[in-house]
């Protein structure tokens, strides 16, 4: 890669990559990056392509909100053009609701690989979907009129694009029933005292603090940061002797590595 290459640009969502860091753009600040089945397989084609070189991912919208969260074109009759619309699709057979809803989630899945670290800028709504698309990510800055809210339920439907288990892992259980059962805003100053947000800024410094973390999240050789990475994700998923054994072997593969021994 050269200084800033832009690897993919469709259906709402742009990638680019500047050597070892991607930024992976909302592009439709007119509907407040509104999110649709096509923005969802352009983020699963994002992770795809992403270039081997890249370390860090930021992920961001333009405009004044990060998501406003699904496009309300999808509980219309008609649906989106050339897509099955909702009615429809819970119409038809069990099986193909489930794989459909499965194609939808791989856009909020690869996030989370243990080769990558991602972090969400997060500005103004993230509503719904737009909530768990910040979720998605390993880390999150957000601005100071940042507003999360989960409103599936009050659509009487239930949060489906990944975000339940990250937002109990850091809030809890009963905040995270709490914030999708009411629907309520989480504002700046709450997110980041439950651990929702890593960092809080005024909205103008939003893409330089993601610049300078994945700075900082550069700085440390990228084997020990992925070995850390997997280490952290899978700890709750251990009991405290797995872990250990985790870090042992983790730390064994290191020192091999460093010693020139590695395979």
């Amino acid at each position: 890669m050269t200084s800033l290459d832009s690897v993919l640009d469709k259906d709402g969502v742009r990638l680019t990559v500047e050597d070892a860091v991607a930024t992976v753009t909302l592009t439709n600040p007119a509907k407040r990056n509104a999110q649709s089945p096509a923005l969802w397989r352009a983020l699963a084609e994002a992770g795809r392509v992403l270039p081997g070189s890249v370390r860090v991912v930021v992920l961001r919208g333009e405009g004044k909100s990060f998501s406003a969260g699904l496009d309300r074109q999808a509980f219309a009759p008609e649906g989106f053009d050339g897509e099955p619309s909702f009615l429809d699709m819970a119409r038809g057979p069990e099986a193909e609701l489930d794989a459909t809803i499965a194609e939808y989630q791989e856009a909020f899945t690869w996030w989370r690989r243990n080769d990558i670290v991602s972090i969400a800028a997060v500005q103004g709504h993230a509503i719904g979907a737009g909530f768990q698309l910040a979720l998605a990510c390993d880390l999150r800055i957000v601005a100071e009129d940042v507003q999360f809210a989960m409103r599936e339920t009050s659509l009487g439907l239930v949060p489906d694009l990944t975000g339940t288990h990250p937002l109990v892992n850091l809030v809890g259980y009963a905040r995270a029933l709490e914030i999708c059962a009411t629907g309520r805003f989480v504002h700046a100053e709450e997110a980041e005292r439950t651990g929702l947000a890593n960092l809080v800024v005024p909205a103008d410094q939003l893409d330089p603090a993601g610049s300078d973390l994945a700075a900082a999240l550069l700085a440390a050789p990228r084997d020990a940061v992925v070995e850390t990475k997997a280490l952290l994700s899978g700890a709750l998923s251990r009991t405290y002797e797995e872990q250990r054994a985790a870090e042992r072997a983790a730390q064994g593969r290191r020192l091999r590595d460093l010693a020139g021994l590695a395979d």
